[in-house]
């Protein structure tokens, strides 16, 4: 008598904690601690190279996820949070440093914003409510690494840097500020009509 065989099927990736997106985020958070040792140590060259190694990854675990399905919720958590890590960082390291670009200001508006952010996404997601990251956020979060790698660059170069640069990086740093606030801002406007929505609702 004949038997049925069944068909081998391909292997799903896990959909896990331990999957590929998180690993690379994993990954992320500890170029993000090397930047910071890097930075106080004015090795400036390998700062920039590991910062763009770590920003990289930000949109290869992100499609990653999307692609093959590997979206899982400590993901959603963990991934905004080792951005919020890696960006409030590198600017506070940066501001320490003389003729960075970046001012104590600057830091203080970046992290100030992730913070409320934070607070609003927090709040939301747990009443059932979807804060996902917006455009404006992303195109922020492109400006904040375009001024840090300009920034590093400059530090990099040193008396050897172009007189154009330093202009260039305050030009950027000034644009990601203000993408900074104008995202935030965004974010605030949206989180007010949830509530607003909320409170109407029976």
């Amino acid at each position: 008598m004949a038997t049925l065989m069944a068909e081998p099927t391909e292997p799903k990736p896990p959909n896990d904690v331990f999957n590929v997106p998180n690993q690379l985020t994993a990954a992320r958070f500890v170029l993000a601690i090397i930047v910071f040792v890097l930075i106080p140590l004015q090795s400036y060259r390998a700062a920039l190279i590991v910062f763009v190694i770590a920003a990289s990854t930000d949109w290869i675990d992100g499609y990653y996820a999307r692609k093959y399905g590997q979206v899982t919720k400590i993901g959603r958590m963990f991934d905004p949070f080792v951005d919020k890590i890696i960006i409030c960082g590198t600017f506070i390291f940066l501001a320490a440093e003389q003729d960075s670009g970046i001012k104590a200001w600057m830091a203080v508006v970046v992290v100030g914003r992730e913070m409320l952010v934070t607070a609003l996404r927090s709040s939301i997601e747990q009443s059932g409510g979807d804060f996902s990251a917006s455009f404006a956020g992303k195109l922020k979060m492109l400006f904040q690494c375009a001024a840090v790698v300009g920034s590093m660059l400059m530090l990099w170069l040193g008396s050897d840097r172009p007189s154009w640069l330093p202009i260039a990086v305050s030009v950027l740093a000034w644009v990601a500020i203000l993408s900074t606030i104008q995202s935030g801002l965004d974010y605030v406007v949206a989180a007010a009509k949830y509530y607003r929505q909320e409170d109407v609702s029976p």
